[in-house]
């Protein structure tokens, strides 16, 4: 199928979070309905879809009649299990395709993809047992970060190794799954690109944003980001050429830390992500009306900014916050529907716009 869906069709998501959540809040502004396909009772993106259905990944009836009442399919996480996929994919477009997925549901499958790219990466090493850490440490040094190669986000699944005698520790904190060890890069911030591809191959990307992690997890991301004209070109050219090779379809997320040698990738993420929140009140066309417009085979939005923004992540208790916040002039507020707020938990992010005398 590579018509363009018209106003009324129905987008189904799989994975029922703030970022599906955001999704059919997008579909719904553009005439699509929603339906999501959530293991998890109650969850932020039902609030605002037209249909959820409550099953596991397991469940192949419920699967099948889930593609069967959807025009094409798309995912707010990139962790669904291949069986689930081949359900789905026998009765509807998936989009973005498959090999994204398979790409980054692996970090050594991504790796090596990227490096086949040859785009810029931290040193790298596939460990299996005891010997093989200990021969990538001999090659690699420390300090050096080892981490899960599946299942792994906002800092789990990792354990740094600062000196050798750690070793032990950090293969036991893997519990026995397949790892990859990184080196360490030496880099001065962190930026990521929100780039989106059209079903004809046309490709929009969003300005750079400049991250600040906490404890593993994002805490802000500023717009624009401290880099140089060619820094921003390298990085915008770099995203377009993950996209094109993996001919896809959507908005990816890129992970790159800033450094003197240049820009090195960190990793990419095949949907929307929480570092291009911003745009929703920086751009005519956020990232998440981006994606459903790509998947809908729509034109894309240019990914022009028309405001500087500061992104904040409330993250647990940061949502104690919420009644001062609301009176913060030029503060826009998101929150994702969610009950209980506990340690560590996305409960809502605002978008702070930066008003010229603001952004010295």
């Amino acid at each position: 199928m590579t018509e363009a869906l018209k106003p009324g069709a129905t987008i189904g998501i799989l994975g029922g979070g703030q970022l599906g959540r955001m999704l059919s809040v997008a579909a719904s502004r553009l005439g699509f309905k929603t339906h999501i396909f959530e293991p998890g009772a109650n969850p932020p993106a039902g609030q605002v879809a037209d249909q959820v259905t409550t099953a596991g990944y397991e469940d192949s009836a419920a699967l099948l009649a889930f593609a069967n009442s959807v025009d094409v399919i798309t995912y707010e996480f990139e962790n669904i299990p291949t069986a689930a996929l081949d359900i789905i994919e026998a009765h509807g477009p998936i989009r973005p395709g498959r090999e994204a997925l398979r790409i980054s549901q692996d970090r050594l499958t991504e790796k090596t993809f990227l490096k086949g790219l040859d785009l810029k990466i931290a040193p790298f090493a596939d460990i299996t047992d005891a010997a093989s850490l200990e021969a990538a440490l001999a090659e690699i040094g420390t300090p050096a970060i080892l981490k899960t190669r599946r299942f792994g986000y906002d800092g789990k699944g990792q354990a740094r190794i600062m000196s050798p005698d750690q070793t032990e520790d950090a293969l036991a904190a893997m519990a026995g799954a397949p790892s990859v060890l990184e080196g360490f890069v030496n880099f001065s911030h962190e930026v990521s690109v929100i780039a989106a591809r059209g079903i004809t191959g046309e490709v929009a990307c969003f300005d750079p944003g400049e991250n600040v992690h906490r404890n593993g997890i994002l805490h802000t991301t500023t717009v624009p980001a401290r880099l140089s004209a060619s820094q921003r070109m390298d990085a915008v050219l770099l995203a377009a050429k993950v996209l094109n090779a993996l001919d896809y379809v959507g908005v990816l997320g890129v992970e790159l830390f800033v450094t003197p040698q240049g820009l090195i990738v960190n990793e990419i993420a095949p949907r929307v992500h929480n570092s291009g929140h911003w745009t929703q009140n920086g751009c005519a066309v956020d990232q998440f009306e981006q994606h459903i417009r790509a998947v809908a085979g729509w034109p894309l939005g240019d990914g022009q900014r028309h405001s500087d923004i500061v992104m904040e992540n409330l993250i647990g208790a940061d949502i104690d916050r919420l009644p001062e916040l609301a009176k913060e002039p030029d503060c826009a507020l998101h929150l994702y529907g969610k009950a209980e707020a506990k340690p560590g938990r996305k409960m809502a992010h605002v978008n702070r716009i930066r008003r010229p005398a603001q952004a010295k």
